[in-house]
């Protein structure tokens, strides 16, 4: 089975995001291919992909290395989510579709109850799986590729605490797909310009290693779903 460079990418991503990879650390086709089960050629192609996302950078004479973003760099990441999640919600208004309304609304619903309970735990994926949903909703694959890698770059970047009234936060998303679900393209992007504006201050730029965790084992790409 060959696996793709797809699969590796994203699992050598999420380990960056996640702070196995610590930034400045190189990253060798031998060492990674090793850790992931794989031959160095998915590595490569995996490695120029996350350049070109910003998560690498090659520098001469160490190779491969994981990026040290700057506090501007994280800055201007936050601001570029501030601006593409609106329009995202504008054309989700636009171009959504039955069952796009159905999920939102399926996650606004667990939402606000998980709030009335205080299981912040299940609020984090939830609101995750939100964001993503009213993305996808735009049928834009342009627009849904770049808040992907947005928001792997926040996660990467920034500590995010929780709502201090997430009851409110909920009502925010409610209330953004009661406007998607009535086609208010505008009324979508306001509300959506709200509610970024006020998750933005809960944001906490993470230090050059902090929340980064060293592991030693050896991790094989999940292959789940691959063809043989």
């Amino acid at each position: 089975m060959r696996i793709p460079a797809h699969a590796v990418c994203t699992a050598i991503r999420d380990d960056i995001v996640a702070g196995v990879h610590a930034r400045g650390s190189r990253l060798t086709e031998e060492v990674l291919a090793r850790r992931y089960g794989v031959s160095r050629v998915p590595v490569r192609e995996a490695l120029r992909t996350l350049e070109a996302e910003g998560f690498v950078v090659t520098r001469r004479h160490a190779g491969a290395c994981v990026a040290e973003p700057s506090e501007q760099d994280a800055a201007d990441v936050l601001e570029i989510r501030m601006l593409l999640e609106p329009m995202g919600a504008a054309r989700a208004a636009q171009r959504r579709t039955e069952a796009h309304l159905k999920v939102l609304r399926g996650l606004v619903r667990l939402g606000q109850e998980r709030a009335r309970r205080g299981q912040s735990d299940d609020l984090r994926s939830l609101g995750g799986w939100f964001h993503e949903t009213l993305a996808q909703a735009s049928c834009s694959s342009g627009l849904i590729t770049l808040l992907t890698q947005i928001r792997h770059k926040v996660a990467w970047m920034y500590a995010v605490e929780a709502p201090a009234q997430p009851a409110e936060s909920w009502a925010e998303h409610g209330a953004i797909v009661d406007a998607v679900a009535r086609g208010d393209a505008e009324r979508a992007r306001s509300l959506a310009v709200l509610h970024a504006e006020r998750a933005a201050s809960a944001h906490r730029l993470r230090g050059p290693r902090a929340g980064e965790r060293v592991r030693s084992s050896q991790h094989a790409v999940n292959t789940a779903g691959l063809q043989h």
